[in-house]
């Protein structure tokens, strides 16, 4: 369906998708209802609701899910993350350190229903795009992104990235925490030890801007940023919902997980009756993990034009393999990696890091089954 919803169905409909189940109730392992943070949070209002404590530290071989066996020099801090006043995590928390540097977040076990302070997504998918980095770009390359893989990618491949510092945005809390934002990101920012640097909170509004901006000139603006260094540009498909938040009212997307149950076509008639019900104009997915996924639809035809969701594979939709720039090199998971720019003469061999997959545009099924695995 195409047709574009009205800005106040717009806007009631990321509210009802988006946000963590009402009166702040949120639903964690076991079924139990944690509501003594929220009552905790009319009584101390300038701190973070949450509290991260340390569970264990060791090297990456004592975290094998992570699949970092090829960076034996990090460390691995773990973390629960707990509500004032209760026992059950709501989440779980993997860092990565080298000596006396910053920590960096690597991979994060949500353990609520809805998206909290992170996304989730396939450790794998991570060490395989870090890899295939380190392997085949030049030592000197620029590597734009979100700023929380920019801080990943910089952690893993040692190449030059926009944003070093934790920027907390968007900050991903329930309604009932934005009154705390500011206690939130100054404990967050104590947590990794980089705190935001105001040049590169400007620098990353306009990074973000660009992918707000049709397909030209955002790719125009980027390589503004990029100068005349080789430059990739590496987005993941978990950037829609982020792009979403910073700017509600001028891109539209909704999101909905789904629990694989074997029957995949019975899935995509959910998904697509989902569309259909709220007349979203597009879809694509993520896969969380072998037996979820999370859907994430754009809500009008006026946020597909955008240079963002270009970029990515959306049903019914050109492929961006049909992109002629920028083009695209590397496909892994729910990440996409272009060559934004490139300092040798257009003649030069091109760089590619992985040969990306060939997709079909005109079925639902490639794109599921590109991202569920």
């Amino acid at each position: 369906m195409t047709a574009s919803l009205t800005p106040n169905r717009r806007a009631q409909s990321r509210w009802f998708d988006r946000l963590l189940p009402p009166l702040g109730i949120l639903l964690v392992t076991g079924g139990l209802v944690l509501l003594g943070g929220y009552a905790w949070l009319l009584l101390t209002p300038d701190e973070a609701p949450y509290r991260y404590q340390l569970a264990a530290t060791g090297k990456v071989d004592d975290y094998p899910d992570l699949e970092l066996e090829a960076w034996p020099d990090l460390t691995i801090n773990q973390y629960d993350i707990h509500l004032e006043g209760t026992d059950q995590p709501i989440a779980q928390a993997w860092f990565g350190q080298r000596a006396n540097q910053p920590q960096v977040l690597l991979n994060w076990k949500n353990e609520t229903r809805e998206p909290l302070l992170a996304l989730d997504q396939k450790a794998a998918e991570l060490s395989a795009l870090a890899t295939a980095i380190d392997k085949y770009a030049p030592r000197d390359a620029l590597l734009l992104s979100w700023w929380d893989t920019s801080r990943q990618l910089a952690l893993l491949t040692g190449r030059d990235v926009l944003f070093h510092s934790t920027l907390h945005e968007p900050l991903i809390v329930p309604p009932e925490w934005q009154a705390h934002a500011q206690a939130i990101r100054a404990y967050e920012n104590e947590q990794t030890g980089a705190a935001a640097d105001p040049q590169e909170r400007e620098l990353f509004l306009r990074f973000t801007q660009s992918l707000l901006n049709p397909l030209a000139s955002g790719l125009a603006d980027l390589r503004q940023l990029a100068g005349t260094r080789d430059a990739y540009l590496i987005v993941h498909i978990s950037d829609l919902y982020k792009l979403g938040l910073l700017y509600p009212d001028k891109f539209g997307i909704a999101y909905k997980p789904y629990r694989l149950t074997g029957n995949l076509h019975g899935m995509i008639s959910h998904v697509k009756t989902e569309m259909s019900n709220h007349g979203y104009y597009a879809y694509t997915v993520q896969s969380l993990s072998d037996e979820l996924i999370r859907a994430f639809f754009l809500t009008d035809e006026a946020s597909y034009h955008t240079l963002l969701a270009r970029l990515l594979p959306f049903t019914s939709q050109p492929s961006p393999l049909e992109l002629a720039s920028p083009r695209l090199i590397y496909q892994q998971g729910g990440y996409w990696v272009y060559q934004l720019a490139e300092k040798a003469p257009a003649a030069q061999t091109q760089h590619n890091l992985q040969p990306a997959p060939d997709h079909d545009k005109t079925t639902d099924s490639t794109h599921l089954t590109d991202q569920v695995q």
